[in-house]
């Protein structure tokens, strides 16, 4: 699918024509380079690789620097490949935020924000006990049984317990763009998207 390399501005509210107040978030999206052009007889497949943001020359290292070279742009931060573009783009054409119109949707990709190790009821959403009942002081948010007896003898693979929280790639499908705001590469969508302020995003259509 055809898509923009971007980042999380923040997130803010407007008011629709019949006066709701619509939560949303305001994303930069592009202005991304074309880095590299795939074809199906050199690479097997078609694609266009875009680039996003500056990155200092001296963190890019030789191979980078040469790949980049070769597009005429200056190192970039994120990399990534797309398809189904409509028009026929080329090495070192910029492609911004005018891809997208007001009105269509767009699946948006990012890292949730870390939480670190949690436990089951805010990993899991697990209830708890919910009454400290013959002298209970501590099993409010435990999690329970997690076994059976004897046989198997043995938990579960993909028991649901406490462990590492967030920090995982996650996809939020069918955003409503509700603003594109072209002079300032910004896109306004309906409702939030994963990951803290400025961190990288894929939004595509």
């Amino acid at each position: 699918m055809p898509g923009l390399i971007g980042k999380k501005v923040g997130m803010t509210s407007i008011f629709n024509d019949q006066g709701k107040n619509i939560p949303c978030t305001v994303l930069e999206v592009g202005p991304c380079v074309v880095t590299q052009v795939r074809t199906l007889d050199t690479d097997g497949y078609e694609a266009i690789q875009l680039g996003y943001g500056e990155k200092k020359a001296k963190n890019a290292g030789k191979a980078l620097t040469g790949h980049f070279a070769k597009a005429k742009t200056t190192p970039k931060v994120k990399v990534q490949e797309f398809d189904g573009f409509d028009t026929e783009l080329s090495l070192g054409d910029v492609v911004d935020v005018e891809l997208f119109v007001e009105g269509e949707y767009v699946d948006v990709t990012g890292v949730s924000k870390g939480k670190g190790f949690q436990g089951v009821v805010k990993r899991h959403g697990f209830r708890g006990v919910g009454d400290a009942t013959h002298g209970q002081h501590n099993r409010l948010r435990a999690p329970g049984s997690i076994g059976a007896a004897s046989y198997p003898a043995r938990v579960f693979k993909g028991m649901r317990m406490a462990g590492r929280m967030g920090g995982d790639q996650v996809t939020v499908p069918n955003l409503e763009v509700l603003k594109v705001i072209k002079d300032k590469n910004l896109l306004v969508v309906k409702g939030s998207v994963p990951g803290p302020k400025n961190s990288l995003l894929t939004i595509e259509k």
